[in-house]
């Protein structure tokens, strides 16, 4: 892209910013007026009027996230939306400036597309989270910590107790917000012959372990179904309902469809299992699978 072609993407941008900060601030009256046009009316023109009074504190507030490394024009762009949302939203009523509550729905419209775009990595999800990334940098720089590796103990017990977070979150924090993210394709040497993935554990199991582990499944269900075998009837279907479907039938219901009460069921449900733990017991420690095997 040349210098000509980059001055005239820019060039919108430019205006636009421009045209946004000459426009005059509502006096508190004219604001209150436009507000309740826009809230009991439906008056478009009104609500136009009052978002493009305020777009220079959208502006403002998005300049403040401009260290993020986020595109400037996308931080007002969010911005925007949270003046509309504060627009939808506002109560004339209540005596509160828009441009006071305004703020609150602009700063934290933009904070969310920080969040979500800052790095391809979640960082953060609830409010003290949220807060930590936000003010981390700023307490740093007020206690003279600007580097950006770990902190030391004291500074750390310093923001963890400013900002109400334990200890650990913050050098988590710290930790993250100095690192960038690393494509997994990236060499890790000079010469290019090896990628940042090629040092990942692989933590699937290994054939051997995929084979031992199919053939115990295959035995414990082989064991299961004989043990069931040695049930009554009435004993498997109790067993069947009650431990082996993922929806457990009530003790109450299988008396009513057994015609016994619910106490019966426990007790013939207590019953089955001892008989179920002595075979599958006795399975275990004969090789021969206690007849499943013909014995030589």
């Amino acid at each position: 892209m040349t210098v000509q072609t980059a001055t005239r993407h820019a060039d919108p941008d430019r205006r636009f910013l421009k045209t946004a900060m000459a426009i005059p601030l509502l006096e508190r009256e004219e604001e209150h007026a436009l507000a309740v046009a826009w809230k009991e009316e439906g008056d478009e023109a009104a609500l136009h009027r009052l978002t493009t009074a305020y777009m220079r504190l959208v502006i403002a507030l998005a300049a403040r996230f401009k260290h993020y490394g986020l595109p400037f024009p996308d931080l007002v762009q969010e911005g925007n939306i949270g003046l509309m949302q504060a627009a939808a939203r506002f109560e004339p009523e209540r005596g509160v400036r828009f441009s006071t509550y305004a703020s609150w729905w602009i700063r934290s419209s933009i904070q969310d597309y920080v969040l979500r775009n800052w790095s391809i990595v979640r960082t953060g999800t609830t409010a003290a989270q949220k807060s930590l990334f936000f003010n981390l940098r700023r307490l740093r720089a007020l206690i003279n910590d600007t580097g950006s590796g770990a902190l030391t103990p004291v500074n750390r017990a310093y923001v963890a107790q400013a900002l109400k977070v334990g200890e650990d979150d913050v050098e988590s924090m710290a930790a993250r917000l100095s690192a960038v993210d690393r494509s997994l394709n990236a060499p890790y040497t000079e010469d290019g012959d090896g990628e940042w993935q090629d040092l990942l554990a692989d933590e699937r199991p290994d054939p051997e372990t995929a084979v031992m582990g199919s053939r115990d499944g295959d035995t414990r269900s082989r064991w299961l179904g004989r043990a069931l075998d040695r049930l009554n009837d009435r004993e498997r279907l109790i067993i069947t309902e009650r431990r082996l479907n993922e929806e457990t039938v009530t003790l109450e219901a299988l008396g009513a469809r057994l015609g016994i009460s619910k106490e019966r069921v426990r007790q013939i449900e207590h019953h089955a299992l001892g008989k179920l733990k002595g075979f599958l017991t006795e399975a275990a420690g004969d090789p021969h699978e206690v007849g499943l095997i013909p014995a030589e």
